[in-house]
């Protein structure tokens, strides 16, 4: 079989003959590289991969459980600053454009048994506890401050008071807050994610989620971000590794019949 990589003794060689060194690594990636192309050794083709990874973006679907008894919606940053039409720099109209489809993911796990639980991104311990490059980054906008009301949550998705709403200083709702702990005193290891912005509070939070051992499910048409493509990008990713991507519909069906079930 044709060598594909550089061996032991070529790396030897290498550094005992320094002069040569640059002229076999270029070499040795050049047959990596072919290598990559043909498919050398377990018979995967560079099309072939490549077509499997369009195919678990595009169709990808995770086979989590969704029970009703198992589950929490987090209602992320669903407030004032991100919803509330033409108030702050940083209005999302496409979240304004969701606010029916997330009132009725809400009333359906409301109906369903499922807690339904709050975050809001707040100015949080003066902003000591927020990551040092927040401030530094371009979607920052020193020039708007927030009111108090920045981080209220939007009336017509207004939380009961029973309903907890955490108050977080970053974009992952996992990062400097109570929810793990709340949601395990729920006894809860499934999280339905609704709210905004996708690709930033959302796709963060479903990470920190699955990183802890959550099985995460991403309500696609009750999630919004700021840019289309950018919601499209981030679904896409979320599908292939970190969560199941469903319409909000679909979810509250499957808790329906997880109910009458159990």
């Amino acid at each position: 079989m044709r060598q594909s990589r550089m061996t032991r003794s070529a790396w030897a060689e290498a550094f005992e003959h320094p002069r040569d060194t640059i002229s076999l690594i270029k070499g040795g990636y050049g047959r990596m590289r072919e290598a990559v192309v043909a498919g050398d050794d377990g018979g995967f083709t560079e099309q072939s991969v490549r077509a499997a990874a369009e195919r678990a973006y595009r169709e990808g679907r995770a086979d989590l459980p969704l029970a009703a008894g198992r589950a929490a919606l987090l209602v992320i940053d669903m407030q004032q600053e991100f919803v509330r039409p033409g108030w702050s720099p940083y209005w999302v109209p496409e979240a304004t454009r969701i606010v029916p489809v997330v009132a009725d993911l809400i009333e359906g796990c409301r109906a369903a048994g499922v807690p339904v639980i709050y975050t809001v991104f707040a100015e949080t311990h003066h902003r000591l506890d927020r990551p040092r490059g927040l401030d530094w980054m371009p979607n920052h906008a020193p020039e708007w401050v927030p009111p108090p009301e920045a981080a209220e949550v939007w009336a017509p998705l207004a939380p009961r008071p029973d309903e907890v709403v955490i108050r977080k200083p970053s974009y992952g709702a996992f990062y400097d807050t109570p929810l793990d702990t709340i949601l395990r005193r729920l006894e809860r290891d499934i999280v339905i994610l609704a709210g905004t912005l996708t690709n930033f509070c959302v796709g963060t939070t479903a990470r920190q989620g699955y990183e802890r051992g959550y099985f995460v499910v991403v309500a696609e048409d009750a999630t919004a971000t700021d840019m289309p493509a950018m919601h499209d990008a981030e679904l896409a990713t979320l599908k292939k590794g970190f969560a199941l991507v469903s319409p909000a519909r679909r979810i509250v069906e499957r808790l329906d019949a997880s109910t009458e079930t159990a």
